[in-house]
């Protein structure tokens, strides 16, 4: 089968629904499908990651967290012309993949969409909610001609108010991850900030939703050092943050990381931490991970989000009241206090994600979805 994946970004660019939609596409390669996917990127260009053909859209800059690229239009309508796909697999939400609407070829390929997120309107960037009165009535032509849409966990799919006009064409496929990829064996452990006898991490982006201002907070009330992984439009209010609250020797931003640094730190850490404000972390990669490195994890409890449905079916840590300081804080030190019993969190997290979040598992159903579509009429 040929596949075309239409995507915001792909690695090197880091980003958890990123680093899945490699996994996914390379995945489908090693089951013996032509793989295209395109994305946008600082340039155009076009390259070959593992059988992967890698089509990249140029981006004059990046608005509301959209990446502007005028030439995308015109390169999806090659793309589908010259590599002719039997099915259209977008990953939302992308407003680049709203092109699809307007070309007439697209119309008579079956397409997935792949519904990562809604897009919420948010109480803490009210641009967004504002933005998204326009973007509305587009995405919900694009549910309407979908052949079929996956979620990623079932309470994303019970709560989303956009998908429950679609739901007899909706399809829960978890997000998985390659386990292969990571490097266990790191040789080097980095150097941790304070004493580093009891080690927090947190990965992602450094915006507003992540909730990474409540996990400083929480760290300066206990005996912890954290490092922070990501880089974004927040890293200096965070870093006052840690000062404001007299911890800034413990805790410390890695703004740059490539995959090997992240892998020490997630090797070295005791414990990951997610303390998401908002249903747009609508899963989190980031739990995979850790679990491939056998850590426990304290994820907030976000009501609708797949994050808490994850770490609870893997059975690997505990979970918060969301935006809750001390209770996060509470959470986080009754792992670190039980070093037995975080153990036996990460261990069952690591077997779990073996058993039912590998990306060849996730592959294999995705193929079960396509076959629903191709060869049946596009939805109009």
């Amino acid at each position: 089968m040929r596949v075309l994946h239409v995507g915001k970004y792909y690695p090197p660019v880091a980003g958890g629904v990123e680093v899945f939609t490699a996994d996914l596409c390379r995945a489908q390669v090693r089951r013996g499908h032509a793989v295209q996917a395109l994305v946008h990127d600082r340039e155009a260009g076009q390259q070959d990651d593992a059988g992967v053909e890698v089509v990249r859209a140029a981006v004059l800059g990046e608005l509301l967290f959209t990446p502007v690229s005028p030439g995308f239009r015109g390169a999806l309508s090659r793309a589908i012309g010259d590599f002719r796909p039997d099915v259209i697999h977008a990953h939302v939400p992308n407003p680049s993949a709203l092109w699809l609407l307007t070309l007439p070829a697209a119309r008579a390929i079956p397409c997935v969409l792949h519904w990562h997120s809604d897009i919420v309107a948010s109480t803490l960037d009210r641009r967004l909610a504002l933005a998204y009165r326009a973007y509305r009535p587009f995405e919900r032509r694009l549910l309407a001609r979908s052949s079929r849409v996956i979620a990623t966990s079932p309470p994303y799919l019970e709560s989303s108010a956009e998908l429950a006009p679609y739901r007899e064409r909706c399809r829960v496929v978890p997000l998985g991850i390659d386990i292969d990829r990571f490097a266990m064996d790191a040789q080097v452990a980095p150097s941790w900030p304070g004493s580093g006898t009891r080690r927090v991490l947190a990965v992602g982006r450094l915006t507003y939703y992540k909730g990474f201002d409540r996990l400083v907070e929480a760290v300066s009330r206990i005996d912890a050092s954290l490092v922070i992984v990501g880089g974004g439009a927040d890293e200096a209010a965070l870093r006052a943050l840690a000062r404001e609250h007299g911890c800034e020797d413990r805790v410390r931003i890695v703004a740059q990381a490539d995959d090997s640094e992240r892998d020490a730190w997630l090797a070295s850490c005791d414990v990951l931490c997610q303390p998401s404000l908002e249903r747009t972390e609508a899963f989190g990669v980031v739990l995979l991970e850790a679990f491939a490195f056998g850590k426990p994890v304290v994820a907030s409890d976000l009501e609708g989000s797949g994050a808490p449905w994850v770490v609870e079916a893997c059975g690997g840590g505990l979970l918060a009241p969301t935006g809750d300081v001390a209770a996060l804080a509470g959470r986080l030190d009754e792992l670190l206090a039980a070093p037995d019993r975080a153990a036996a969190f990460g261990a069952a997290g690591r077997a779990t994600l073996r058993e039912r979040f590998t990306i060849d598992a996730v592959a294999a159903a995705v193929d079960a979805v396509y076959a629903e579509c191709v060869g049946a009429s596009p939805s109009t």
